[in-house]
């Protein structure tokens, strides 16, 4: 494969590699020929968002970086570590970034533009934001819940357009890999608004047996979760943000994966 048809864009690094959309990516940048640097805390590329001397090294010599923080973009110190990495990027010339963000949250447009200013270079970053990933459901934190036959989760009757992980790695890859995507902000949803209570009928149909949801507070999920071990402050913020996430302002669906694809994204049955 020649660099034309990369751009010049031979050698990335994939934050958070071992995660959802990590993991999707770097596979599918490895099949295309690239040279991809899977960035972990454990892998052969170390990469940890809570040591800032594991990225300068990560990123010396890469042409693109996919950017996934830990544990969210928008959770507190999101602003102050895209900052501190937009530095590291522009210091070792990395001349495209995409950056996985969440749709519908104030607080990761902040760390966007953090990054955006830091790094210098406007025209080279993509942001692409996920609505809530499909993925969720099984192989993520709603995943046991599943396994027992419950969802529990402070979405209440609210609909949310799920979009399959996988749809949104083609376009991550793409943004990385093809020209005109820089600058670009891509809203990536499922193309249809399902319930909880919708979720949970869907699965039941396809795992043959009853999933149900189980509705709760904000204030119940967050006890919920430090009753798991989570720190209190913890708790309270991502419980918080997913009940903020689905309050009804993101129930809506995009055209940008179709866009950016060609072909529609994928439903969630």
């Amino acid at each position: 494969m020649t660099t034309n048809e990369h751009e010049n864009v031979n050698t990335v690094l994939v934050t958070a590699a071992s995660g959802k959309t990590g993991r999707r990516v770097a596979e599918r940048l490895t099949a295309r020929g690239l040279d991809v640097r899977a960035g972990s805390r454990t892998g052969a590329v170390h990469f940890d968002w809570e040591d800032e001397k594991s990225w300068g090294p990560a990123l010396a010599g890469a042409d693109a970086a996919y950017v996934t923080y830990y544990p969210d973009l928008a959770a507190p110190g999101a602003v102050e570590a895209m900052q501190t990495f937009g530095l590291a990027a522009a210091e070792q010339g990395v001349r495209r970034l995409v950056l996985l963000s969440g749709r519908g949250e104030p607080d990761a447009v902040r760390a966007e533009s953090a990054l955006r200013e830091a790094w210098g270079s406007p025209s080279g970053l993509t942001v692409v934001r996920a609505a809530f990933f499909t993925q969720n459901f099984s192989e993520g934190a709603l995943a046991e819940g599943v396994a027992a036959g419950e969802i529990v989760f402070p979405g209440g009757d609210t609909a949310e357009p799920w979009v399959d992980a996988e749809d949104v790695a083609d376009v991550v890859v793409e943004a990385l890999v093809a020209p005109g995507h820089g600058g670009e902000v891509y809203e990536l949803t499922g193309p249809r608004l399902l319930t909880l209570t919708e979720v949970a009928a869907e699965l039941s149909r396809s795992l043959g047996r009853e999933v149900r949801y189980v509705p709760v507070t904000v204030a119940e999920y967050s006890a919920a979760l430090q009753g798991y071990g989570l720190p209190p402050a913890e708790a309270e913020w991502m419980a918080g943000l997913f009940g903020m996430l689905l309050d009804g302002h993101n129930a809506s669906t995009t055209n940008d994966v179709l866009h950016v694809l060609g072909r529609p994204p994928h439903p969630f049955a």
